[in-house]
């Protein structure tokens, strides 16, 4: 059975993740988080419609009233929860590709589940399976549901009205769309607030979605950029809740450096609460220099959005964010939002009147960083135990200019090497002898 990971449940569409599952987790959560009413929205991918259907179903099953807003970002869905007081889920594998599919669940008011209430989940789904596998016919998919479409234009004027009315105008800015669930949207937004836009890898089929395009693939808008003459380039992944952006040079600006770029006009504006932002383990040994530099305390979590939110709201802090350019703007927010912090960062740069490619190359600079994903037979490892040795070893040799990090994968059985040095050989050479002790002793 597929448990929970870093962001929800994950799996092979239709063979893991199947729609028995699917209707399972449905029943499981509405009952355990006692929800009367919840909005569902999808991704592009092929098998979204069956597996929203499933879900619904068991939702249905619970007693709640189901919204369906069919394709849809997830931090669209994560408003409409919060604008509403309903939970909210969202089927997506966000960046993997269209052979996976998954499920997230915000808690009523768009918040992302605890721990606890995961493991009260699994518990819950046990019972629900085993009532489904013990019924003479299958669950019904025809479920009574009121269909919200119009919502998603809630979210769309939330976010142009972020901006003053025609604030991008003379800007060309380059959309790349993953053809995910921000093909509909992220035009239309940037557009409205008077950008010249040219946007691409809008057209989902059901099985592009992330295919060689989007946030895990910059160097396609990077291109794009250069070929149009943009002045940024933003590319989000599958269901919207990361971005990447590059510079009108082309050159790629990470989630570290846009975190870096926000914290730095918060905390000069006075908006920045307490001087802290909060990002993850991941995040750059030349982000803490850049923000110690600038006067800003900065507090570090485990990996995934849902442990930065918990540090956002356990001290009231307002700007926290990873790498991988999931950025959580708290006040405005209850989730990573791709579209907003693309909005945030083009009027940024409106306003300081700078280029992004000198503004991002100020305000940090980045070790070299190398990462290897290596695969192994189960990824439930406490990988810092099991290679304590060879980290301190690897640490020992770096010293203070660089560090190491290994950690499990919460949605791949992968364990991931990290390592950052002064210099490329360097963190190159650590990563790859640390990556096959991994692959020999797990893979």
């Amino acid at each position: 059975m597929l448990h929970f990971g870093t962001d929800g449940v994950r799996g092979r569409a239709l063979t893991e993740l199947t729609e028995s599952y699917a209707t399972a987790l449905g029943a499981a959560a509405m009952r355990v988080l006692s929800i009367s009413n919840v909005v569902i929205g999808r991704d592009t991918r092929e098998s979204g419609e069956v597996l929203e259907a499933a879900f619904a179903a068991g939702c249905a099953r619970a007693g709640a009233t189901v919204h369906l807003v069919g394709v849809a970002p997830t931090p669209a869905i994560a408003a409409i929860a919060a604008e509403h007081n309903w939970a909210g889920v969202v089927i997506t594998a966000s960046h993997n590709d269209y052979h996976d599919n998954g499920i997230k669940i915000f808690d009523i008011g768009g918040l992302k589940l605890t721990s606890d209430q995961e493991i009260a989940i699994e518990s819950e789904l046990s019972v629900q399976m085993h009532d489904l596998t013990g019924s003479d016919s299958a669950p019904s998919h025809d479920v009574p549901s009121r269909h919200a479409t119009d919502m998603i234009q809630q979210y769309v004027r939330r976010n142009v009205e972020m901006v003053p009315s025609g604030a991008f105008a003379g800007m060309h800015i380059v959309l790349d769309c993953a053809n995910g669930a921000m093909s509909d949207v992220a035009g239309e937004v940037f557009a409205e607030c008077g950008a010249m836009v040219t946007v691409i890898n809008c057209e989902p089929d059901g099985r592009n979605i992330n295919a060689n395009c989007g946030a895990m693939f910059p160097d396609v808008v990077s291109e794009a950029v250069r070929l149009h003459h943009g002045d940024i380039g933003l590319a989000f992944d599958g269901d919207g809740d990361r971005v990447i952006a590059v510079d009108g040079g082309g050159n790629i600006v990470d989630g570290d450096h846009l975190i870096a770029l926000a914290a730095r006009d918060l905390h000069d504006s006075s908006q920045l609460v307490h001087s802290t932002v909060v990002v993850t383990v991941m995040t750059n040994i030349g982000f803490h220099l850049a923000m110690a530099d600038a006067g800003i305390r900065v507090v570090t979590t485990p990996v995934g959005d849902r442990s930065v939110l918990t540090e956002l709201d356990a001290h009231g802090y307002v700007l926290g964010g990873e790498q991988s350019g999931h950025i959580i703007y708290r006040s405005r927010a209850t989730t990573g939002d791709g579209l907003l912090a693309g909005i945030l960062l083009a009027d940024m740069v409106r306003r300081v009147g700078m280029p992004l490619r000198k503004l991002a190359a100020e305000v940090m600079t980045s070790f070299p960083q190398v990462l290897v994903n290596v695969n192994v037979a189960h990824r439930d490892v406490d990988v810092g135990s099991t290679f304590a040795d060879e980290i301190e070893e690897a640490q020992a040799r770096l010293g203070n200019s660089g560090r190491v990090l290994l950690r499990s994968s919460g949605t791949e059985p992968v364990v991931r090497v990290m390592v950052e040095a002064r210099s490329m050989e360097v963190a190159r050479e650590t990563a790859d002898r640390l990556a096959a002790v991994v692959a020999q002793r797990l893979g």
